[in-house]
């Protein structure tokens, strides 16, 4: 798989609701590695989509990671299969997932748009699961099945690729 583009990108957040997100496993630096995927999206263009599970029963997304961004609301653990989503999608071949709970929705998802032949690309540091031997096993089957397993630092390095862009400063400044 190439390095990540960021006009080929779209960043997917995965279930970061209300109610799950206190029962997740250092929820605390899944959250704020998503802060920082969302923040540097916004600035290099690149769209966003948000999935809610369920959200009469876990509630919306954190307040944090809430914005202009499209929501698709879904029953199914794959979002694939969820109405809009494929729409919402467009044309980006490059995936980035980020979200909960990663041994069973990122999960699912990751594989099902693996299957449809996009990059996939799971942030390890902003993917969680209630136990980390869940999410630990989930990544190792990812990769497995061709999915890149990456950090939030390489996506963002990857979408600048070079500190002569514009954003390099505001960016980088997420990192520190």
């Amino acid at each position: 798989m190439p390095l990540l583009d960021r006009s080929r990108s779209l960043l997917l957040l995965i279930d970061f609701q209300e109610r799950l997100m206190p029962v997740i496993d250092q929820s605390g630096a899944v959250i704020a590695n998503a802060v920082r995927l969302l923040k540097a999206a916004r600035l290099l263009d690149v769209p966003a989509l948000r999935t809610e599970q369920n959200p009469r029963g876990l509630g919306p997304t954190l307040p944090e990671l809430a914005g202009n961004e499209m929501v698709v609301e879904k029953v199914s653990f794959a979002a694939c299969p969820a109405t809009g989503f494929a729409e919402a999608l467009g044309n980006r071949e490059q995936i980035v997932l980020s979200g909960c709970e990663a041994h069973i929705c990122v999960a699912q998802t990751a594989l099902g748009l693996r299957a449809q032949g996009r990059e996939v690309f799971v942030v390890r540091d902003a993917v969680g699961s209630r136990r980390a031997e869940s999410k630990e096993t989930a990544l190792v089957r990812l990769a497995a099945n061709g999915v890149e397993i990456v950090t939030t630092e390489m996506v963002l390095f990857e979408w600048l690729a070079t500190s002569a862009d514009p954003q390099f400063k505001a960016v980088s400044a997420l990192i520190r």
